[in-house]
């Protein structure tokens, strides 16, 4: 059914702000060093209370959770880890004696960063051992049928992709085997001096351990992982692995980006780990054909190809979104509702939450798609001079890339602002689904299976009631009596569907491990390793309809956490810190930083500026979300100061040049908008291309509001730094256009009036949407006329000087035109040149200003009428008596 637009337009309005303050950044980001917004833990601790077996699962869970935690941090200790020695003083040689001294000191330094390396390589040895004891518990004989949980299987995945992402940081940072080059050589000064020889031996001890780590970098853990597992294990538990990935990616089991980039990242190091010889080759490829694997990598990666089709999914998305909401909070509002309307309403904002958080994962994919594909392909075109990472970012997107880029960032940001500040609004709507999709499941779904399908086969039927056991809400069904109750937790015969209090409880997160990994005993035993994959119905009994039930209900099962941990997965999927971090690069260009032109973010707002689109200006301050993202990411993520000592740097003087720029560019516009309009009619109409002389509009009244602009946990009043920014560019235009008419004769007085004219319009249009300064009070200010008792002015002045100095001695009066020219027998007087300036300190652009030139050109050769009109106008009534008394006395005293 199609939406009224004024529908979705008053839902969206109920999220407008108190003061009008328009929304045109994303999601609020307060930077803090404590535990983020992205940061969720998962736990299992209730699962013993269920009685399912699970508890040696649960505890191994525990542990490739902590682990992988773990790793995280020492992938952030790595990926951020800068050469210490580039800062180490070298002494020169007159200080030779002090020698030992700088080598003890740099040796104290050095073990504390070479610390951190043994804390790895004691977490390699450990995360190894963990990985390849759990894929030989599960290859024991007891454990053939019933193999991994799902859950445990993607802790294992996680673990494994830890691993290989510290693998890749060791081989890609050579900053580290460059000071532990230093770190020997201290060690070897420094040993000599010691007087405890354990102490000595213990660190040989450490020194040959992380020796072997340098040695091993870039497949260190890999390579310990592989030798720490037996050949048929690779062959049979690695196997099921990838089969799980490939069907994993195949289905789009995972509803988080994040999560397809994990099993996009192992898929290959585990068919390489696999396919070590021709034989173990062809057992994968039995299993899982090249070409599957093959399609998997295939993509189009440039997201300029894509965009027209992003456009559309975002509006066609929003528009449903607010409809949603809307009716959501007309449901809200009234009393009694019916239930099925009721029901109806929540379930539509559940689908519309789901899609909203695809969509978001989809389109945040695709930009972390597209920076690894640029990154993979630098710009060859590019001179030799430039940096590798000015080859990979600033001279690798063309002008169409950074705007599809800035207007996919836009619409991520937009639905995720979207969805964050209805958060407390579709909560209750959530959880109500979830908890009436679980029950409808277990207490109708389940009771019909379990008296046709599963009436015969105890054990599974055994499975199907522990399920309804552990999930069943039995308090909310409506339509049983007590008795009927107690028989249907027991399998009992049901005749129709139950129907459910609304209830806001959702499932825990083991209730969901539970529920998963019951489902999958129903399906295959619990069996990866039987032919057909996860729901491949290869050799089951189970009807198809059925079978179809439960692998629906088990792919909801993975989306309910990531709902019901709504505010954290907007925030991941709205992350786009990413496109700041350059470790790598700075590393191997070994500077301190590059400059801001080489800064994506920073692009992406210089990109905006310099469009001749003008609906993108309103996108402008988007990019500076990626600054707060990526500031949250080091201090929370990285828990790295520095970086975020450079983040801030760098955006101050972004913003800075950003406030610069947006006001130029707002001053000019509404110049051209004020000399398109003083343009004499007549001469449009008599123009071959009149067009060019139009302005066409600007959409600045969004950014003109802006009040409170989220920057690195700070609000800052863009409105009133482009205030105060526009009142200086008035004074300094109305300075030059002074400057200017001082350098010039007094026919230029007209010129002057209208230029004046203009610019005197362009405040009156500002003024509409800007508090800016009274113009009379600035022209008073740079006239130098605020004195209640100066009757003289900077303009008065001038024009005296020049009626004194030139024009009474130079200009002689033509009877027949009635104008004053100037003599052939003067000689001019030297005049400084004229300034230069922009065109917005004309009439905006080069068109407009071509078309005020002609008509000052008209005036310029002569004194007359239209110039005495023009300086009784500027003058005034207070500093025009001053000029006629000062002209009378001069004459007075030449007769």
């Amino acid at each position: 059914m199609a939406v009224p637009v004024e529908e979705a337009i008053a839902a969206l309005s109920t999220f407008s702000l108190e003061d009008e303050q328009p929304e045109v950044q994303g999601p609020g980001v307060w930077v803090s060093t404590e535990r983020g917004a992205t940061e969720s833990p998962i736990e299992y601790c209730d699962v013993a209370a269920y009685r399912l077996s699970l508890s040696e699962d649960t505890k191994a869970l525990n542990q490739l959770n902590s682990l992988t935690q773990e790793g995280k941090e020492m992938a952030s200790v790595l990926y951020t880890y800068r050469s210490c020695v580039k800062a180490l003083p070298q002494l020169p040689d007159s200080m030779k004696q002090s020698q030992a001294d700088l080598y003890l000191e740099t040796y104290q330094v050095l073990d504390l960063e070479m610390s951190r390396l043994r804390e790895i390589q004691r977490w390699q040895a450990s995360a190894s051992s963990k990985l390849a004891a759990d894929m030989q518990r599960f290859s024991r004989p007891e454990r053939r049928i019933n193999g991994p949980t799902i859950s445990h299987l993607w802790s294992m995945l996680k673990l494994f992709d830890v691993l290989v992402q510290l693998d890749h940081l060791k081989n890609a940072k050579a900053s580290i085997p460059n000071d532990f080059s230093w770190y020997k050589r201290t060690f070897t000064q420094v040993s000599g001096q010691w007087q405890d020889t354990d102490s000595m031996r213990e660190e040989l001890d450490d020194l040959q351990k992380l020796s072997v780590l340098m040695m091993n970098m870039g497949t260190g853990s890999i390579r310990q992982l592989k030798g720490s597992i037996k050949k048929e294990i690779v062959e049979d538990i690695l196997q099921v692995l990838i089969v799980f990935v490939v069907e994993s990616l195949e289905l789009d089991f995972a509803l988080l980006f994040p999560e397809r980039h994990i099993l996009l990242r192992v898929l290959p190091v585990l068919v390489v780990l696999v396919t070590s010889s021709e034989k173990d080759s062809e057992s994968l490829y039995k299993r899982v054909k090249i070409n599957r694997l093959i399609n998997l990598f295939k993509r189009h990666y440039l997201i300029v190809n894509h965009i027209g089709a992003i456009r559309a999914e975002h509006d066609d998305f929003t528009i449903r979104f607010a409809s949603a909401m809307n009716q959501l909070l007309l449901l809200k509002s009234t009393d009694g509702s019916d239930v099925d309307w009721s029901k109806e309403v929540k379930g539509n904002m559940y689908d519309m939450v789901v899609e909203g958080f695809q969509l978001l994962s989809r389109w945040t994919a695709r930009i972390w798609e597209q920076c690894a594909w640029k990154f993979s392909r630098p710009c060859k075109d590019a001179s030799p001079s430039f940096s590798d990472y000015e080859k990979v970012v600033r001279y690798n997107y063309s002008a169409e890339e950074r705007k599809a880029l800035v207007e996919l960032v836009s619409y991520i940001k937009s639905v995720g602002s979207m969805m964050q500040r209805c958060d407390t609004l579709v909560a209750d709507a959530l959880w109500e689904t979830i908890h009436a999709e679980v029950q409808d499941f277990v207490q109708n779904t389940l009771a019909s299976m379990l008296r046709t399908t599963f009436r015969k086969k105890k054990d599974l039927s055994r499975i199907l009631s522990d399920m309804r056991t552990l999930s069943a809400d039995w308090m909310a069904n409506t339509n049983k009596s007590e008795s009927e109750l107690q028989s249907s937790q027991h399998g009992g015969e049901e005749s129709k569907a139950n129907i459910f209090y609304p209830r806001a409880v959702a499932p825990t997160t083991a209730q969901v491990h539970c529920l998963q990994f019951l489902i999958y005993e129903v399906v295959s035993g619990g069996n990866l390793r039987r032919p057909g994959g996860l729901f491949g119905n290869s050799g089951s009994e189970i009807p198809v309809n059925d079978l179809k039930q439960l692998e629906t209900f088990f792919y909801k099962l993975g989306f309910f956490l990531h709902i019901l941990d709504y505010s954290v997965t907007v925030a991941t999927l709205t992350d786009l810190g990413f496109l700041w971090f350059r470790e790598f690069y700075l590393e191997s260009s070994r500077v301190i930083q590059f400059p801001i032109e080489c800064s994506l973010p920073w692009m992406l707002v210089d990109c905006v500026l310099e469009s001749p689109n003008s609906g993108l200006l309103e996108s402008v301050l988007i990019p500076f979300d990626i600054y707060n993202d990526s500031a949250q990411q080091a201090l929370v993520l990285l828990k790295q100061r520095f970086l975020y000592d450079e983040i801030e740097a760098e955006v101050d003087h972004c913003f800075d040049i950003f406030v610069s720029r947006l006001c130029e560019a707002i001053f000019m516009y509404y110049k051209s908008w004020a000399a398109s309009e003083l343009l004499d009619p007549t001469f449009i109409f008599a123009s071959d291309n009149a067009e060019k002389y139009a302005v066409q509009p600007m959409r600045l009244n969004m950014l003109l509001k802006m009040t409170r602009v989220k920057l690195l946990g700070r609000m800052i009043n863009l409105r009133s730094l482009i205030s105060e920014r526009i009142n200086k560019i008035f004074r300094e235009n109305i300075e030059f256009l002074f400057d200017r008419f001082e350098c010039q004769d007094l026919c230029a007085i007209v010129e002057l009036e209208k230029l004046l004219d203009v610019l005197k319009h362009s405040h009156e249009l500002l003024s509409r949407d800007l508090s800016v300064d009274s113009f009379s009070l600035m022209l008073n200010e740079m006239q130098e006329n605020i004195s209640l008792v100066s009757f003289s002015s900077r303009l008065a002045s001038q024009i005296w000087s020049e009626m004194q100095s030139d024009f009474l001695p130079s200009f002689i009066l033509c009877n027949t035109t009635q104008r004053f020219i100037r003599s052939s027998k003067t000689i001019p007087v030297q005049k400084p040149s004229i300034p230069s300036a922009k065109p917005s300190f004309y009439c905006g652009t080069q068109d407009l200003n071509s078309a005020h030139q002609s008509f000052a050109r008209l005036h310029s050769g002569f004194f007359g009428i239209p110039h005495m009109f023009s300086i009784v106008r500027l003058l005034g009534s207070r500093s025009l008596p001053w000029l006629i008394r000062a002209l009378l006395d001069h004459i007075s005293n030449k007769v």
